[in-house]
């Protein structure tokens, strides 16, 4: 039960964004990641698994789909394990996959689209990932600035859902003409902008979050149709850029969530 040096020497390399970039992997732990993983045809390497894997909840079943989809499994005690892992308690479960890489034909008219504008925080990045996948959104768009989509933290945070929506990492600039070659209206995050109720729940259009601090590149507000938020009735002045986030997706995905 020894991992060999090259691929313990893969692992950390994908710890590093540049390399993991470079490389084109991704790390995914834990039983519920691994398993959406799996469920979403990603292209998997590896696995690396521990006897901790089988003691856990829903850990046999997933041993079970690792051995029935063929991946090829590398058997190391939990120690090692948990010197692989990015999280204190691993669960016995780490998988190395293909990146899947979003294509700038992504962007349609009447699409629907969320934009991540240098939000920095990769906790945010993939809650607001898993949110695009909840409310059936055409794809996702990381602008220059962003947390990672594809690092560990970030694949944690969304639930391994970060396979089950398009995503396209692009310069802001470059976002800004894709979308407005494609017709669809930009609508920015904003505390000052009108109530996200008012805007129709029908037609394209890409909602821009910005950076936790910062807000919004100018680039990026100046193209905007509209800006929106929640109203809040209480004493807090904001919320994170993940919540949010997402509330406004479930605000301008009302009647299709309605619907359902």
């Amino acid at each position: 039960m020894v991992l060999s040096q090259r691929r313990m020497q893969l692992i950390g390399r994908l710890r590093h964004r540049k390399t993991r970039e470079r490389e084109g992997l991704v790390l995914v732990e834990g039983i519920r990641g691994v398993g959406e993983v799996l469920s979403r045809g990603a292209q998997v390497r590896f696995a690396v698994v521990s006897p901790r894997l089988e003691g856990l909840a829903g850990g046999a079943p997933l041993l079970g789909a690792l051995v029935h989809r063929g991946v090829e499994l590398e058997h190391v005690d939990d120690d090692a394990l948990a010197a692989l892992a990015d999280t204190e308690q691993p669960q016995g479960v780490l998988l190395v996959c293909a990146e899947e890489r979003g294509a700038e034909a992504l962007v349609a008219p009447g699409g629907r689209y969320l934009v991540l504008d240098a939000v920095q925080d990769p906790g945010n990045v993939g809650t607001l990932v898993r949110a695009s996948v909840a409310f059936a959104l055409d794809g996702v768009l990381v602008l220059d600035g962003s947390a990672d989509p594809w690092s560990a933290k970030a694949v944690r945070a969304a639930a391994g859902m970060t396979f089950g929506v398009p995503v396209l990492k692009a310069r802001a600039a470059d976002a800004v003409e894709l979308l407005r070659g494609a017709g669809v209206p930009i609508l920015v995050a904003d505390a000052g902008g009108g109530d996200v109720a008012d805007v129709p729940s029908t037609g394209g259009w890409a909602l821009v979050v910005g950076n936790e601090g910062a807000g919004l590149r100018p680039e990026v507000s100046e193209a905007a149709a509209r800006a929106v938020r929640i109203p809040m009735p209480g004493p807090a002045e904001s919320l994170n850029a993940g919540v949010a986030g997402a509330i406004l997706l479930y605000a301008l995905t009302r009647e299709e969530t309605v619907a359902h």
